[in-house]
C-alpha cells in the first residue's frame, strides 16, 4: 500500500491507495507544532480505525506545500511506516514537460494536479483547486505544463475582509438565496461567493483566449463541489487529484529508479 500526503497550507490530506484505489482518505490540521510522533500516532490510529494495518504500508509519497512540516513528515514516513518517502519536486520523472521560468518555484500541489489531471483527460486543460488559494493551472495538448494564475482563496478572502472591516462579522462561507443581500452576513456572503464564481470565470475565459483552443476544465480541493454548482464552465470535479498525482509520480519515480539500478548492474 502507498501513504500519499497532500500538505497544504491549512490542512493536510493522507489518502491510502491499494495499487491504483484509493482506498479511504483523512484531512487534518496543518499544524507545525506538531513532532512525528505526534502525526505519526494519529495517521496509524486513523489506518486502524478502518481496519488498514500500518505495517502494510511499503511507500510514502509527500506533496508539501509547508517547508517546516516537510521534514516532520519524512522522519516520520521513516519511523512509523519504516520508508525513505519521495517528495514531489518539478525536477522528478512527472511524464508531463515543465515550461515555466524557474521549475523549483513551483508549488508541489500544482505539478501533481497537472499530472493527473493530463493522465486521466488528456490536453488542453485547465485545472482549478480551491485551497487556500485559488490555482489555475494549464497544461498543453501535448502535455506540457505552461504555468497559470494564483488568486486568494475563498476562506482567505473572507478572513482578511473581516480582519480589515472592524463591523463585519464572521460569516458561514455558503451562497445565499439572492445575489442583493438584505442583511450584512447576506451581502458578504454574495460578494464572496458570487464573486469567487465570477473571477474564475472570468480567468479560465481569459486563459482559453491565451492558449486560442477550447479546454476541458478540471476542479479540485475543498471548495470545487459548491462553486461547481454554480457555473457551467467546470467540466469534471477531481476531488483526490493530488493524492492521485502523488501516486503517479511515485510510481513513475519508482520504476525510473529500478532501471537505473538495472543499467548500473550491467
Amino acid at each position: 500500500m502507498l501513504l500519499c500526503i497532500d500538505v497544504g497550507n491549512t490542512t493536510t490530506q493522507f489518502g491510502v491507495y491499494d495499487t491504483k484505489k484509493l482506498k479511504r482518505d483523512y484531512r487534518v490540521a496543518s499544524e507545525v507544532v506538531r513532532t512525528e510522533d505526534e502525526i505519526g500516532i494519529v495517521v496509524s490510529s486513523l489506518l486502524q480505525h478502518d481496519g488498514i494495518k500500518p505495517r502494510k504500508v511499503n511507500g510514502v509519497g509527500i506533496s508539501s506545500v509547508v517547508p517546516n512540516l516537510t521534514g516532520i513528515l519524512e522522519r516520520m514516513s521513516k519511523k512509523y511506516f519504516n520508508c525513505d518517502p519521495l517528495v514531489i519536486t518539478s525536477e522528478l520523472e512527472l511524464g508531463i514537460r515543465v515550461d515555466y521560468d524557474e521549475p523549483k518555484a513551483i508549488g508541489s500541489d500544482r505539478i501533481c494536479v497537472a499530472v493527473a489531471g493530463f493522465k486521466k483527460y488528456g490536453g488542453p486543460l485547465i485545472i482549478l483547486d480551491f485551497g487556500t488559494a485559488t490555482t489555475f493551472d494549464v497544461v498543453s495538448k501535448d502535455g506540457v505544463y505552461l504555468g497559470g494564475a494564483i488568486a486568494p482563496g475563498i476562506e482567505t478572502a473572507a478572513a482578511d475582509l473581516q480582519r480589515r472591516a472592524a463591523k463585519l462579522p464572521r460569516i458561514e462561507l455558503s451562497f445565499p438565496d439572492e445575489v442583493i443581500g438584505k442583511t450584512t452576513v447576506a451581502s458578504m456572503q454574495s460578494g464572496i461567493m458570487f464573486g469567487a464564481v465570477d473571477a474564475m470565470e472570468g480567468i479560465v475565459r481569459r486563459i482559453k483566449i491565451s492558449l486560442g483552443a477550447e479546454s476541458k476544465v478540471i476542479a479540485t480541493g475543498g471548495y470545487s463541489k459548491i462553486i461547481a454548482a454554480k457555473t457551467k464552465v467546470i467540466d469534471h470535479i477531481e476531488p483526490a487529484l493530488v493524492l492521485e498525482g502523488i501516486r503517479i509520480i511515485y510510481k513513475a519515480n519508482k520504476k525510473e529508479a529500478g532501471r537505473k539500478r538495472l543499467e548500473n548492474n550491467r
